[in-house]
């Protein structure tokens, strides 16, 4: 392969694309109207088809200012793009959904984190594959693997396991399964 084709097959994440896995929330708004938006928004991509959702689960904020309860969910991927580009993407969807970032762990009307992109390990300034707060976040590794039943973590963790260090998990509250995948447009990422 040259190095031009071989450029042009990473921007796009591989000639068939992987498999990626990304953890949403919001706080502010009608958050599950943000959350199935920004499902529908991932899969509006040319390149990226939303495959699978989580149910949806209201958890307490952690960290940050003082502010209201999130949903959060977890939505499984399969992209074209590479890992910076589908931050691209994230970064998107979350301007589209008038997310402002005034300060860390603030409220936001959604937040797209990019929690695992195939078995990759990405460790750049402004990207960190996996979520590098993943295994401490009862928040996201609940619905993850509800959409990654059995996955592993790159260095071979199963993800259940990494949830059983946490328990007792508290405060992720199922509230149902309101958002859904997108009907298929008949194209492929």
């Amino acid at each position: 392969m040259s190095g031009l084709l071989r450029a042009i097959t990473e921007r796009l994440g591989g000639p068939r694309g992987e498999w990626a896995f990304l953890g949403l929330g919001s706080n502010v708004g009608d958050r599950l109207d943000n959350l199935q938006r920004a499902v529908d928004l991932l899969d509006g991509d040319e390149r990226t088809r939303v495959d699978g959702v989580s149910s949806v689960y209201e958890t307490e904020p952690v960290g940050g200012p003082e502010q209201g309860p999130y949903l959060n969910m977890a939505v499984r991927v399969h992209t074209r793009r590479s890992p910076g580009a589908l931050l691209e993407l994230a970064a998107t969807v979350e301007t589209a959904l008038g997310r402002v970032r005034r300060e860390r762990w603030g409220p936001r009307t959604i937040d797209v984190d990019i929690l695992l992109y195939g078995d990759r390990l990405v460790s750049e300034p402004d990207l960190q594959v996996p979520h590098p707060r993943l295994t401490e976040r009862a928040f996201a590794l609940v619905p993850l693997i509800e959409v990654a039943p059995g996955a592993t973590l790159p260095d071979g963790t199963r993800l259940t396991a990494a949830l059983a260090r946490l328990s007792p998990v508290e405060g992720v509250t199922a509230i149902g399964a309101q958002v859904r995948v997108p009907e298929p447009s008949g194209g492929a990422p």
